[in-house]
């Protein structure tokens, strides 16, 4: 495993990857190990660093994050969200088509190990309110100022 920190307007966030690709990003509190970089862990760096500047709007970087073939669905229709929209549980539900399973997509969202680059903070609640998201709603909402949706 690899891993690399940096610094970011939400706090500190920790990249882990494996030989395939991410595997995590997430918010820490602190950098509780020491770096284990790697090219793709870098490379993810190196473009979270452009998209808090406002300078990337579309990462391309190798994924590899853990979870159920239903978990997987939903995350890879979160990466269908375009930088700067947001869309609700429902929408995401009716995008795998299983318009029925809105708490499942919201429980899925919650477990998105890939924060940021699959971009769960982009969904919101039906109603327009900002809703869950595991990094905490002032992080939220400081990504979706950053990406001009609120």
């Amino acid at each position: 495993m690899f891993n690399e920190f940096i610094q970011s307007p939400c706090g500190i966030v920790e990249v882990q990857a494996c030989e395939q690709g991410i595997t995590a990003i997430r918010f820490v509190e602190s950098e509780a190990s020491a770096s284990v970089p790697s090219a793709v862990t870098t490379k993810a760096c190196e473009q979270l660093r452009a998209y808090f500047a406002g300078e990337l709007t579309t990462f391309d970087l190798p994924l590899a994050p853990a979870g159920t073939l239903f978990q997987q669905r939903v995350w890879n229709a979160l990466s269908d969200i375009p930088y700067g929209a947001t869309c609700s549980y429902r929408d995401i539900a009716e995008a795998i088509d299983n318009p029925k399973g809105v708490r499942a997509v919201g429980l899925a969202n919650g477990k998105n190990p890939i924060a940021i680059v699959i971009p769960c903070h982009r969904v919101i609640g039906a109603n327009g309110k900002l809703t869950g998201y595991a990094g905490g709603l002032h992080r939220k909402a400081t990504l979706l100022e950053l990406e001009g949706a609120l």
